[in-house]
């Protein structure tokens, strides 16, 4: 059954690519059934990826989406274009262009290297806090990122516990003890508002005071708007980054050469983040896209509206692109990797993510004698179909 080879199946959760490499040798679109009701057309392939990613006839406004399917999709108000749901992975140009250069604004090379040396300090004193036996996720990324949002955002350093643990509750697929997630969201979003707002009449260096002040043209983002940007930037960027770091460390544990090679190569952190991106993306698939008109695909001709998912994951493994795609080598150099997505939905985070992530393993490498404190079978999943990672990793060293 097709069924069982979809991502998001509790038996794949650890290691989909044998599946995903059985769906990619047919070449074309899977129509694919999904949990939920939810359904669709699965692409696995490289170049059809690419291809889908930048093709302005599949929409990201899931208002082309079939009744069925947007019924099925409830209670996810990041995607469905209420609320929260009105940013930039759910809009089109030239909505999504007006997005994306209001917001754009901040995420400079200039901005982001002012950020970096206290991403890399804030690396290093949670590193050096770790003991054997400690969950890197919990005890390390997941702070690591907090963190760093939070000093994107602006938040005050008296009110960053209570902020990380709303938005630990309302990101995380697990629930969290204590927490509920509509709590945590109306929290949440109510703290926001009030932040939007001061920054409105006492502006300060961050991505709030930034957008909130930016008027290109005479036009300013609209509260609803900011809201959502900034709920897209919280969900999308701390999960994301936290399965960065979680499974760049899980690859390099499984291949110890590359880790030796990273420790004795320490100049190697760039394309070695390229390449573990590559190897096991944190994004399995990218959100959905929606065709406008029938788009032929890999050989298929997929009906207008029919939601179509790319599975980044796949393509990024397509042995027809990259050579020995299953084995991570931190000296590739050819790395053109879609873990960010292509063309116009090109993740706006894409440079943040790097510098955490290069901080964050330029300093898990240095822990002398670095293994997994428990057998890899006993590895928690996330059961998601969009962020892939483990809920834990547990290690141990010297």
């Amino acid at each position: 059954m097709l069924e069982e080879m979809l991502p998001g199946h509790e038996g794949l959760l650890a290691d989909p690519y044998p599946a995903y490499a059985g769906l990619r040798e047919t070449g074309a679109p899977h129509f694919v059934k999904l949990r939920g009701g939810l359904y669709g057309w699965l692409v696995t392939r490289y170049d059809d990826a690419r291809a889908a990613l930048a093709d302005p006839r599949l929409s990201k406004d899931p208002r082309h989406a079939p009744a069925d399917w947007r019924e099925a999709g409830r209670g996810r108000p990041l995607e469905d274009r209420a609320g929260l749901g009105t940013h930039l992975l759910t809009t089109d140009p030239p909505e999504h262009t007006r997005l994306r250069r209001l917001v754009s604004v901040f995420f400079t090379p200039r901005r982001l290297a002012e950020l970096r040396p206290g991403i890399e300090e804030a690396a290093r004193a949670l590193a050096a806090g770790l003991t054997p036996g400690d969950d890197l996720v919990a005890g390390f990324a997941s702070p690591l990122q907090s963190g760093v949002l939070c000093d994107v955002l602006g938040v005050p350093m008296a009110d960053r516990t209570d902020f990380q643990r709303w938005t630990t509750a309302v990101v995380s697929s697990e629930a969290v003890p204590g927490e509920s997630r509509p709590e945590a969201l109306r929290a949440l979003a109510g703290y926001v508002r009030g932040l939007v707002e001061g920054r409105r009449h006492a502006p300060g260096d961050d991505l709030i005071s930034t957008i909130t002040a930016a008027a290109l043209d005479g036009d300013r983002l609209s509260e609803d708007e900011l809201l959502s940007m900034i709920f897209l930037l919280l969900v999308a960027g701390h999960e994301t980054t936290v399965g960065l770091i979680a499974l760049g460390t899980y690859t390099l544990l499984r291949h110890p050469r590359q880790l030796e090679l990273l420790r004795a190569r320490p100049e190697l952190i760039e394309s070695a983040v390229e390449e573990l991106l590559r190897h096991d993306s944190p994004v399995e698939l990218a959100t959905w896209r929606f065709p406008l008109e029938p788009v032929e695909l890999g050989g298929v001709l997929l009906p207008a509206g029919q939601p179509v998912l790319v599975a980044l994951a796949a393509a990024n493994r397509d042995p027809r692109r990259f050579a020995d795609p299953d084995l991570p080598d931190l000296t590739r150099t050819d790395n053109a990797h879609l873990s960010f997505g292509h063309g116009p939905h090109y993740c706006l985070g894409a440079l943040l993510a790097r510098v955490t992530g290069r901080a964050a393993l330029s300093q898990v490498v240095r822990l002398p004698g670095l293994a997994l404190a428990v057998p890899r079978e006993r590895l928690r999943w996330r059961a998601s179909l969009t962020v892939r990672g483990p809920v834990s990793l547990p290690v141990t060293f010297g």
